[in-house]
């Protein structure tokens, strides 16, 4: 029982959200949530092609949105199962990455990867303009401009389904989510915490901690405001740059805005720190250290570091094509 006094030190999941639309069907707000996230992706892409950013016609549009979905999919299942799952299940059972059924129920696809999500759709655009002789930075730099907008409602969908949480935290801003790992208050920095919180507990009982809403921060910070910066302020000199120049922004933004939530969010359980320069800690349900690194955060740092390649070589490409002329 938490008592008045400590009522404000953390809150705890709106027990009014509903991970269902309706009650017995399989029709989830997260699955909604990734049709709103392309919807807005394609109707930005169709507006900066409405204003003569690119020269494509609504069905080509569908046909590259087409691809890039399909692609995108398929990366960030493979992903999922092959990098983050931490075991060789899926390598050895490789029928079972795109069953839907788990115990005769339909489960859908459970688990997916940004990065995979990524990759997939980088190689899905390659396909298309590959085969439509389009160029392919141009159709990145457009499509890069609202992608963070599209990817804000995949990260409330992680929130309405109360998952992905953060690492657990004593801050106001925490959150307790009802399907989080409890922890054994056999350990002392447990019931430390518990007792700071006012949450009561048995001893040798397993306990539910606030954790940082993460998917919240990164809805805010990798999607609305990673989206302003490059709609309102990167997408006004697009004409005076290079190609590859909003992608570059993109990946640069977003793997470094990642890479600093990543701090708050926890590592997947079955892989924790993949790099862990602090060995004295080694809690990846709490923030001890910055210097011991998750897969995401390693993931993050190639992004910005591919970003910072992309845009040394396309402007000195671009340099290079004015001088020849």
């Amino acid at each position: 029982m938490v008592t008045l006094s400590y009522m404000f030190l953390f809150t705890n999941f709106p027990t009014w959200i509903d991970a269902t639309i309706i009650p017995g069907l399989p029709f989830r707000w997260y699955g909604l949530m990734y049709v709103l996230a392309f919807l807005t992706t394609y109707l930005l892409f169709r507006y900066q092609a409405l204003h003569n950013a690119i020269e494509i016609n609504g069905d080509d549009t569908q046909t590259l949105f087409m691809y890039s979905i399909l692609f995108l999919l398929l990366g960030a299942r493979l992903f999922s199962v092959l990098i983050y799952n931490g075991t060789s299940y899926y390598w050895t059972h490789p029928w079972l990455i795109f069953w839907p059924f788990a115990n005769g129920r339909f489960v859908g696809l459970p688990g997916m990867s940004y990065h995979g999500g990524l990759v997939g759709t980088i190689l899905g655009v390659l396909i298309y303009s590959k085969k439509n002789k389009r160029s392919f930075f141009q159709i990145a730099d457009i499509g890069c401009a609202g992608i963070p907008l599209g990817y804000t409602f995949g990260r409330i969908g992680n929130f309405i389904n109360a998952e992905l949480w953060g690492r657990v935290t004593d801050s106001p801003v925490g959150m307790i989510f009802p399907h989080a790992e409890r922890f054994s208050t056999n350990y002392e920095w447990v019931r430390t915490m518990a007792n700071k919180l006012g949450i009561a507990y048995t001893e040798g009982g397993m306990v539910n901690l606030p954790r940082h809403p993460s998917q919240l921060y990164e809805a805010l910070f990798e999607g609305v405001l990673l989206f302003i910066f490059l709609w309102f302020v990167i997408r006004k000199k697009y004409n005076r740059k290079y190609p590859g120049y909003i992608l570059s922004w993109y990946l640069i933004g977003y793997g470094f805005t990642r890479f600093c939530i990543e701090y708050f969010r926890e590592p997947d359980s079955n892989l924790g720190f993949i790099i862990q320069f602090n060995t004295n800690f080694n809690n990846p349900a709490l923030l001890q250290s910055y210097l011991n690194i998750s897969m995401g955060q390693i993931f993050c740092f190639l992004m910005v570091l591919a970003g910072i390649i992309l845009a040394i070589i396309m402007k000195k490409y671009s340099k290079r094509k004015e001088i020849l002329k």
